[in-house]
This record gives structure tokens, C-alpha cells and sequence, in this order.
């Protein structure tokens, strides 16, 4: 943004003001959605807003356009541009006793991206998309212009929000931007040839009611007490509770640390990082993997890891490089007895250098304390992240099997203080992320999350409709299309059918496409059984572009994999019929797999099934008289259904039996 005083700007207000006698408003602010090499919305009404002392009068100009407000007693203003062709660049000009200049403006198609982690995830950082390094350094598109919001919590609607501002995609700028709405406007730009405006704000792990609004939420029960209750406890500025609170967990942090197991032996030199540490009462752990699918289900709290390393003479005495990939949330990391890193964070990648004089030939010891706080624990992501090495020599792998043992519990301990920055509280994230850039012209929305939300799937699909249906009335730009991903295979892949959260979040999702203007790409199968973070971020995007390209920009295209629409039973045998279903095939030519088949006793058995035509049939020689088929019921099955176009079925089932998340 550019103010001035200069003879060019004093002759621009002279031509703009001309008769009118209504004095020009003094102390106009716009929100910092509007700035230099922002993107605006083609081909519709584009609303231009900020505040200004109550009287005067604002001018908005571009491209011939020129629009006047009054400024109203509450100090706020609004213009709303008439319709505008893709193209520029432009000049938007906003006048009153000052006048503000943006330049470089761009029209064309403006898109949101929000949602968690995976909507989130970095092309470089702690992301590291497959080919993360040549996308980056092909990434250079000026006319696809990136908007970022920060981090923010806010207890009531914000005005702003910590940002970027808009910047134009080169290799730099694009790194650390999300990979998914990165790859979606790419998609679009390459297909529409218009500039692309891509506003991002989302947060990892990160629940759906933080990013729906207060009003919105008290129409549904199981929130009402959440939003009364959401100020901070104990009165006071949010400034003065966040100082409260960090006083408050340094004494808990305090409290855990001297409870930690780890650290109770009397002879520090037996502590569980020091190489000397007893190894009685260790257990084995195979990493990378969270610890909730090796053997601690639901476990919150502080585990210890240890391992050996062997290390060859010619590395004695030499800096070395340990890489310990991604760690969920919080380590702290020792080698031979001695610290040498530690991130709080669970989405950083984990480097450290250990210093040469640490290094000997023979027997190390390695010694990670990783603090889980909820959600998953432990390490995670690609085995190839974890090794050990020097510059110039092939590293060691650290994959594979470390010492494990439970330095506390926090189910033992004192209940933490609740946290005024907590971004999973109701309506937060929409009050400090989102309602900073309404109303600014949009063609739509693209979502990515609910991984946070599936212990309580049921919830959902009353939850996801309602946030999808707040963020359009909030907007005031009606039933905008909104687009979003359905979860992706995640987890171990179950030996026999299963009941699953998973499984139940991704049919609330499904089920949210009764709503008009919604639509979902599947990746059922491109997702990773130990990284809830895949790499393909760009077959996401590609899928999302699919979806936009037929259902908002009107090609004729398939966007869709197969969709269940209904079932017959025919003897032994139930024959599923599909939406989308030209050139039903098995992915990779092999027979399908997936399928699960009940009779009336609602006991799942593992199910042969066939394609005849655009059909399926499906059967087992353990159920006589079926009455249900499920597909793809699980967090990660193993799944091949697909279209001609090579798009993925989405997960289904047939039966209506209550789910485990049911309530």
C-alpha cells in the first residue's frame, strides 16, 4: 500500500471530487485483504470496505469504474464494484482527504483455502511434497497471487489478521505456501488462462466448530455452552490471560517435568538419556510409527526412546548430522548424555548437529523425550527421514526398532490450564482467521480437514453442513461452490472388517454433498499408512481443479469416481449400482478388493465382487442371505474401485446400523 501527498495524487483527488460538497473523509483504513498485487473477483459485484471517520465521503476508482460511500456513524464504509473482465494489471484507487494507491491489481478467479494440517502443508518446511524441489523452483506463475493468514486466535469477530499480503508466485514465495491450494490454482490458471488469487488460512489440527461462527453454532446443542462460555476464565485483556496462563504452565510444566520417570533415579548419571541408564523395563517400539497404532492407544503424555548406534572409526571425532524426521509433538534430544536439539512443535522436521567431541568410535547412545499433548504421539512420517551421518559418507538409517518406556501420563497428573490461545475452541479460528477477509469477492472455497473430527464423525454431518452453510451467509455471496477433500487412507490396514471413526467421517462428508454446490475429491488412494500428511499434494490439487472445472467453469469433463447410488439382492449375490460409473474397472487390472457383505445377524465377512457392465456384484459363501455391503470401511482398506477417467470410488456402505461415533 503507497500513500502520498504528491502533485500526481493532488491533481487525481482534484479530478475525483470535482463539485461534491460532502467533505472527503479523513482517517480511511482498508483491511490488509486489499493491497498492492491483490487478485479481485471477474464478473461480479466486488465489495470494497474499511472504516474512516463517520461523515465524509469515500471514493473508490478502477479501471473507469469510480463508486462513492458515505461514511456511516459506526465509521464504517462499503462500496461494491460492478463486474469486471479478467485481466489488468489495474490501479484500485481509494480517496478522501488522503488518497491510497494499489497498484498491479489483478481480476480473475479468487478461491479460499482452509481446513487443517493437510490443507496447511507447506510445498517445502515441514511438508516436503513428493518433487518438493523441482515444483518450487518451477513455480514461477506471476499472474497466481498468494494471500496467507498467520496463526490467530480471537475470542469475537477480528477485522484483521496478521498476513502475507499478497505476493505474485515465484520459488520464494510459494515454499511455504499450501501445497493443495497451490496445486489447485495452478491447475486453474494452466486450464482458464486468467490471473488466480489463492487466500489461504487454515491451521493444523485444528477442529471444524473453531472455524464456524458463534451464531451459527449456538443453533446446534452439543455447542451452546462452549460459545457462552468462550471468554478467557478469570476476566482481564486477552494480553493479560495469555501472561496468566504462561505463568500458569510454566508451574504445570514444572510439576510434569519433576514426575517424569526419567528423571527420578537419585544417581542423575542413571537418567534415561545418559548412556549408563538402566535398561530394565524398556520395551521396543517400531519407528516411525504414532504410538496410538503400537501399542499405547489414547496415550497423552511423555515417552522416552533410546538407541544404540554403531559408529565406525573414521566418523570418530567428527560433527555429524542426526535426523530424526517429523516427531509428534514436542522432543528433547541427546547424544552420549549430551542435549543437542529439541523442537517444540509437531509438524517440524527434526535436524541436529552433534558436535565431533561428542562423537567416538563404537557404542552411542541416542536418547529422544518427545512430549505428546493430545492427538497422535510420537515418530512419524518417511523412514528414509531418520538416519545418522557425516558429510561425505553414506548415513546410517535410524528406521527400525528403539527402546521405548512411559516417562508419565498425563491422566496422572493435575488437568493443564485451559489455554487463551488454544485454536481448538469453538468459533475461534473463524473469528481471528476468517472474518478478517469477509466479504472480500470470492468464486469459492476449497477445504481440507476433519481428521481432528473423527471421534465424533456422527457430529459431523451436522457440523460440516453447518460451518459450509455459515461461511456462505457470512460472505453474502450465496451458495458459493465449496469443494473439499474427503480423508485419505491413513493408518494400519485391517486383517478383518472393521467398525471405524474413519470410516464414518469420510460418509459424513459424503453425506454434506446434499447440499447444493458442494463437491468432494476423494484420495482414498493416495494417502500413507504411517504419515497422516501424504506427499501427492498434487493429485489433490489436480482433483479439486477437476471438480471447479466442471461443476463451476462448465467443462465436460469426469470429476467424479464411481458414487453408490443403490443395491438389489439376488439370491446370494447384492448388485450395486454407481453414479459416474462409465468404464467400471479394478485399478491395476487385478480383482476388486474392499468389499465387506453382512446378513441379517450384521456380522461383516470379507466379499468376493466382480464388474458386470456398470454394476457391481458382490457376494460370499459365508453369507447365505445378505442384506448390507460396505466399501472401503475403514481408515486405510485396501480399495481398486475405479472409472474410466482412473478416478477413485468413494467409500460407502449400503446399511444404516448405528457407527461408534454414534451418540
Amino acid at each position: 500500500m503507497k500513500s502520498s501527498h504528491s502533485l500526481r495524487l493532488a491533481l487525481l483527488a482534484a479530478l475525483l471530487w470535482g463539485c461534491d460538497t460532502t467533505p472527503p473523509a479523513a482517517d480511511i483504513a482498508v483491511p490488509s485483504i486489499f493491497g498492492d498485487h491483490m487478485v479481485l473477483q471477474r464478473d461480479m459485484n466486488v465489495p470494497v470496505w474499511g472504516t474512516a471517520l463517520p461523515g465524509g465521503t469515500v471514493r473508490v476508482e478502477i479501471d473507469g469504474q469510480s463508486h462513492r460511500a458515505r461514511v456511516a456513524p459506526d465509521s464504517t464504509w462499503r462500496v461494491d464494484l460492478a463486474p469486471l473482465q479478467a485481466g489488468g494489471p489495474y490501479e484500485l484507487v481509494i480517496a478522501g482527504a488522503d488518497t491510497t494507491v494499489f497498484s498491479d491489481v489483478l481480476v480473475g478467479e479468487v478461491w479460499v483455502g482452509s481446513g487443517q494440517s493437510n490443507m496447511e502443508m507447506p510445498l517445502a518446511g515441514w511438508g516436503r511434497v513428493k518433487d518438493y524441489e523441482k515444483e518450487i523452483a518451477a513455480a514461477s506463475f506471476p499472474p497466481i497471487r498468494l494471500w496467507q493468514a498467520e496463526h490467530t486466535v480471537a475470542f469475537s469477530p477480528q477485522t484483521e489478521v496478521p498476513n502475507t499480503g499478497w505476493q505474485p508466485t515465484t520459488p520464494e514465495t510459494v515454499a511455504e505456501f499450501s501445497s493443495v491450494a497451490y496445486f489447485f490454482g495452478r491447475d486453474l490458471h494452466r486450464t482458464l488462462d486468467v490471473p488466480i488469487g489463492l487466500i489461504h488460512s487454515s491451521w493444523g489440527g485444528t477442529i471444524a466448530e473453531a472455524w464456524t461462527s458463534a451464531g451459527a453454532l449456538r443453533e446446534m446443542p452439543d455447542f451452546v455452552e462452549a460459545v457462552n462460555t468462550l471468554a478467557p476464565a478469570g476476566g482481564g485483556t486477552v494480553e493479560e490471560q495469555v501472561a496468566a496462563y504462561d505463568a500458569a504452565m510454566a508451574r504445570w510444566r514444572a510439576d510434569a517435568r519433576a514426575s517424569d520417570a526419567g528423571r527420578q533415579d537419585a544417581d542423575s548419571t542413571r537418567w534415561w538419556y545418559q548412556p549408563g541408564a538402566d535398561a530394565g523395563g524398556w520395551k521396543t517400539m517400531e519407528v516411525p510409527r504414532l504410538w496410538e497404532e503400537a501399542g499405547l492407544p489414547g496415550f497423552d503424555g511423555v515417552v522416552w526412546f533410546r538407541r544404540e548406534v554403531t559408529v565406525p572409526a573414521s566418523w570418530a571425532g567428527r560433527d555429524l548430522t542426526l535426523n530424526l524426521g517429523l516427531i509428534d509433538d514436542n522432543d528433547d534430544t541427546w547424544f552420549n548424555g549430551v542435549r543437542v536439539g529439541g523442537i517444540a512443535a509437531f509438524n517440524a522436521m527434526r535436524t541436529y548437529t552433534v558436535p565431533g567431541a561428542l562423537v567416538k568410535a563404537g557404542r552411542n547412545v541416542i536418547a529422544v523425550r518427545i512430549e505428546d499433548t493430545g492427538g497422535g504421539g510420537g515418530f512419524y512420517g518417511d523412514p528414509g527421514a531418520l538416519s545418522l551421518g557425516r558429510a561425505g559418507a553414506p548415513p546410517q538409517s535410524l528406521a527400525g526398532v528403539w527402546m521405548c518406556r512411559v516417562g508419565y501420563d498425563v491422566r496422572d497428573l493435575p488437568p493443564q490450564p485451559a489455554s487463551p490461545r488454544n485454536p481448538n475452541q469453538v468459533t475461534v479460528l473463524y473469528n481471528g482467521m476468517l472474518a478478517p477477509i469477509i466479504p472480500y469477492g470470492i468464486r469459492g472455497a476449497i477445504w481440507y480437514q476433519g481428521e481432528s473430527n473423527t471421534g465424533r464423525a456422527y457430529q459431523y454431518r451436522t457440523l460440516f453442513p453447518t460451518m459450509i452453510s455459515d461461511w456462505r451467509a457470512q460472505w453474502g455471496q450465496g451458495d458459493f461452490p465449496f469443494l473439499f477433500v474427503q480423508l485419505a487412507n491413513f493408518k494400519e490396514r485391517p486383517q478383518h472388517p472393521v467398525e471405524d471413526d474413519w470410516a464414518e467421517l469420510r460418509e459424513a462428508q459424503t453425506m454434506t454433498l446434499s447440499l447444493p454446490n458442494t463437491g468432494m475429491a476423494v484420495t482414498i488412494d493416495i494417502g500413507e499408512a504411517a504419515d497422516i500428511h501424504p506427499k501427492n499434494k498434487q493429485e489433490v490439487g489436480r482433483r479439486l481443479a477437476l471438480l471447479a472445472r466442471r461443476q463451476v467453469y462448465g467443462e465436460a469433463l469426469a470429476a467424479y469416481g464411481p458414487v453408490y447410488r443403490s443395491m438389489t439382492v439376488e439370491g446370494p449375490t447384492v448388485r450395486l449400482t454407481f453414479d459416474h460409473a462409465d468404464g467400471l474397472a479394478a485399478d491395476g487390472g487385478q480383482d476388486l478388493e474392499g468389499f465387506t457383505i453382512a446378513g441379517a445377524d450384521r456380522v461383516f465377512h470379507w466379499a468376493e465382487a466382480n464388474i458386470d457392465g456398470e454394476t457391481v456384484n458382490v457376494y460370499s459363501p459365508d453369507v447365505a442371505e445378505p442384506v448390507a455391503v460396505r466399501y472401503g470401511w475403514a481408515a486405510n482398506p485396501a480399495v481398486n474401485l475405479v472409472n474410466g477417467a482412473g478416478l477413485p470410488a468413494s467409500p460407502f456402505r449400503t446399511d444404516d446400523w448405528p457407527g461408534i461415533t454414534a451418540r
